[in-house]
C-alpha cells in the first residue's frame, strides 16, 4: 500500500472541507464529491478532483471518507457509490451516526467487502480548519495503517478504541463527548437569556466566573458569539438537533433517563423550526424569546 493512500471524500459541508484541506496539505491525493457541487469548488481549486457523483469519487481509491448529516444520508451516499466500490477498500466513516444506525452501515460494508473505521470525530469548525480533531476510531487491524496517513492530515490524535467497528465503540464514546458539549451550549445559552430578561449585563456574569471552578474556555467562546450575536456556524443547530436525538434515543435503548439531554434535544429542535437550523448551536439562545 502507497504511504500517500488516494482519498475519496464524500461531503463537503463545513467539517467536511475543512477536513479535506487539510488532507490535500498533507499531499494525499483527494477526489471530492458533494450533493451541492459548488460546495467543491474550493477544494477543487486546491487541488482536489471534483467528482460527477459518489461512484466516480470512489473508484481506485484506498480510503473513502463520509462526512455527511446523518445515518440515512450516508446509506444513501454510499449506495450510490456501489457501482465504484471494490472489496479492500477503507471506509472512514466520520459521521456522527449513533449507535442503532450504524448496524445498517455495517452490513453495508460487509456486502461490499469493504474495511469499515467506525470514526466519528470531536471538534468543530475551528479545529477540523487547524487539523486538530480528535478521531474516535474502531475497526479491523489491517484498516489502520492504510488510513493512518488520512487520520493524522485531520487530527491531533486518533484513539483506537476496538477492532470491530459493529461494537460502536467510537460512535457510543461520541455521543457520550457530545452530551457534554451539546448541554454546556445549552447551558450557555440559557444563562445569557436570562441574564438578558432580568435586566443583568451578561458581561458581570462572565466576570463573576472567570478564572475559578466554574468557568471553562467554552463557555466564554459560545458566551462571545451570543453577546455578539454571531451566528456563523461551527457546528449548525441542526446538527446539534440531530445529535441531541441521537443521544436520548441511545440512552432509551440503554434503559437510563436522560433529562437534560432529552430538554436539550427539544431546545435546539425548536431552534431549529425557528428558521435558525444553519446557525451555530449557541444560536439555541433566541429559542428562549420565541
Amino acid at each position: 500500500m502507497s504511504p500517500t493512500p488516494t482519498v475519496a471524500l464524500l461531503g463537503t459541508g463545513i467539517m467536511g472541507a475543512a477536513m479535506g484541506r487539510r488532507i490535500l496539505a498533507a499531499g494525499l491525493p483527494l477526489r471530492v464529491w458533494n450533493r451541492t457541487p459548488d460546495k467543491t469548488r474550493p477544494l477543487a481549486d486546491a487541488g482536489a478532483e471534483p467528482a460527477d457523483g459518489p461512484a466516480d469519487a470512489v473508484r481506485g481509491a484506498d480510503v473513502v471518507v463520509t462526512m455527511l448529516g446523518d445515518a440515512g444520508h450516508v446509506r444513501d451516499v454510499m449506495t450510490q457509490a456501489g457501482p465504484g466500490l471494490r472489496a479492500g477498500q477503507v471506509w472512514a466513516q466520520t459521521t456522527t451516526v449513533g449507535v442503532a444506525p450504524l448496524a445498517g452501515l455495517v452490513e453495508l460494508a460487509g456486502r461490499h467487502g469493504l474495511l469499515l473505521v467506525d470514526a466519528p470525530v470531536l471538534g468543530t469548525r475551528a479545529p477540523a480548519e487547524q487539523g486538530q480533531l480528535l478521531v474516535l476510531a474502531a475497526g479491523p487491524q489491517q484498516a489502520r495503517d492504510v488510513v493512518a496517513p488520512v487520520f493524522d492530515a485531520i487530527g491531533r490524535a486518533t484513539v483506537w478504541l476496538a477492532d470491530d467497528p459493529a461494537g460502536a465503540a467510537g460512535s457510543r464514546l461520541k455521543l457520550v463527548a457530545n452530551s457534554w458539549v451539546l448541554a454546556v451550549t445549552a447551558g450557555v445559552a440559557e444563562a445569557l437569556a436570562l441574564a438578558d430578561a432580568l435586566g443583568v449585563d451578561p458581561a458581570s456574569f462572565l466576570d463573576a466566573v472567570r478564572g475559578g471552578p466554574l468557568d471553562l474556555p467554552y463557555l466564554q467562546v459560545k458566551a462571545q458569539a451570543i453577546m455578539s450575536r454571531d451566528w456563523t456556524p461551527s457546528f449548525s443547530a441542526a446538527n446539534a438537533a440531530k445529535d441531541a436525538e441521537l443521544i436520548v434515543a441511545a440512552a432509551d435503548e440503554a434503559g437510563i433517563r436522560l433529562d437534560v439531554a432529552a430538554a436539550a434535544a427539544r431546545r435546539y429542535r425548536r431552534t431549529v423550526e425557528a428558521g435558525h437550523g444553519d446557525a451555530d448551536m449557541a444560536a439555541s439562545y433566541l429559542a428562549s424569546f420565541g
